[in-house]
Parts: C-alpha cells; sequence; structure tokens
C-alpha cells in the first residue's frame, strides 16, 4: 500500500480538474456508484483511500480505524448499501477533521448531515438515516472493498464532487493527470472554436455517423 499523501498541489490539481475529466481521460474507468452523494453539491475531495468494511449497523470499527488513518487520507466505509442506520455523524465528524481526514465516501447511511455540512468536511453517502448503530461487531480494514462494480484499492486515489466519485490507481496518477490536462485543452479549444461559429457535429467528426443512420 502506498502510504505518502498527496501533496497540497497535486490535490487542488485533481479537485479543479474534477472527477468527470479524470474518469474520461482513464479510459471511462473507475467511476463509483452514481447513488452515492454529496451531502452538499459545493463538496469536493481528493485523497488516498484508506479502506473499511463494516457489518451494516454496526459502526465499531470506524472508531477503531480513526486511530490508524493518516492525515490526507479519504475514508472509504463499505456497509454493503445498507442505509436503514447511520454510521457516522458529526461527533466522528470532529475527530476526522482533527486526524486531517481529506473526506470520506459511505457505501451506507449517515447522520447529523446539516452539522456535517456546517463543519465543512467532505462526505458522499447513499443515504441519510436517524437510527443509530451498535458497537459490537469487527470488520476488515484496508483491503480492497467493492462498490457496486468498482473495487477500491488502498492506497487509490479518489477524488470527488457534484459530478460523483472516481477511482484512479495510484500508479497511473502521473499518467491520468496528463491525459486529464489534455482532454481540458482539446475541450477548450472547441468552445472556443465553437464560439467562432463552429458545431460540435463538426468538431467531433459525427457527419458521416448521421448519414449511416440516415439521419437527415
Amino acid at each position: 500500500m502506498t502510504t505518502q499523501p498527496l501533496n497540497d498541489i497535486t490535490a487542488s490539481a485533481l479537485i479543479k480538474l474534477g472527477a468527470a475529466t479524470l474518469y474520461e481521460a482513464q479510459g471511462a474507468t473507475g467511476a463509483v456508484d452514481c447513488a452515492i452523494k454529496p451531502l452538499s453539491p459545493t463538496m469536493k475531495m481528493a485523497g488516498r483511500a484508506f479502506t473499511l468494511h463494516l457489518r451494516p449497523g454496526d459502526n465499531l470499527m470506524i472508531h477503531y480505524a480513526l486511530l490508524h488513518v493518516s492525515p490526507g487520507d479519504v475514508l472509504i466505509i463499505n456497509c454493503d448499501g445498507f442505509t436503514e442506520a447511520g454510521i457516522w455523524g458529526d461527533v466522528l465528524t470532529t475527530q476526522a477533521q482533527y486526524a486531517g481526514l481529506a473526506g470520506l465516501i459511505v457505501n451506507g447511511a449517515v447522520r447529523d448531515s446539516e452539522a456535517i455540512i456546517q463543519a465543512d468536511f467532505p462526505v458522499f453517502a447513499r443515504a441519510i438515516s436517524i437510527r443509530g448503530t451498535e458497537k459490537k461487531q469487527p470488520g476488515v480494514m484496508n483491503q480492497p472493498v467493492n462498490i457496486g462494480d468498482c473495487t477500491i484499492y488502498p492506497g487509490d486515489i479518489i477524488v470527488g464532487d457534484r459530478d460523483g466519485i472516481v477511482v484512479i490507481p495510484a500508479r497511473r496518477l502521473e499518467e491520468v493527470m496528463e491525459l486529464a490536462c489534455a482532454r481540458e485543452e482539446k475541450e477548450a479549444n472547441y468552445k472556443n472554436k465553437i464560439a467562432k461559429g463552429a458545431t460540435t457535429a463538426e468538431l467531433m467528426n459525427l457527419h458521416a455517423v448521421f448519414d449511416a443512420l440516415n439521419l437527415k
């Protein structure tokens, strides 16, 4: 596992590029289930994955994991999509911020959502639930987790914003950032040409496709 945190410049660059651009740049791979949304549309994050698999309805392992995370980590909690209990709230948010976490992803539910938003801590979750949890069951920490068809490995790069969440393999970080910057430059060029009268159909060479589909 790669434990070196992202530096602030890299994290800021990833956030600026955005999840959608990074997803496209790495070959339309790495998207996390779109049902997992930020509590506030303004929330953005970038960091390395610290993974956790919980028993549904029990959050004991979160308290244990927060003793082991590093600054700049994004804590990934897989509850197998169980949404009938809020496994995270405002007190855990305070500890996460003190520990320097870059954000949180929960394949499940959280609560105290208004307090979390006011604390300005990026939280992406499948649902919100007022119900509490037990603290009795073990779990699995820093092993690969599956959320939908996306596998997240400890140390992977996580970028999240209003568009969604993308997972970038740590070994591909520099390559994907270069591809994303090239994509941004290409799209900026498109926008400039459109402002001068070009059309997306022309720029993307779509007329042959229209003709093949008999679209007149």
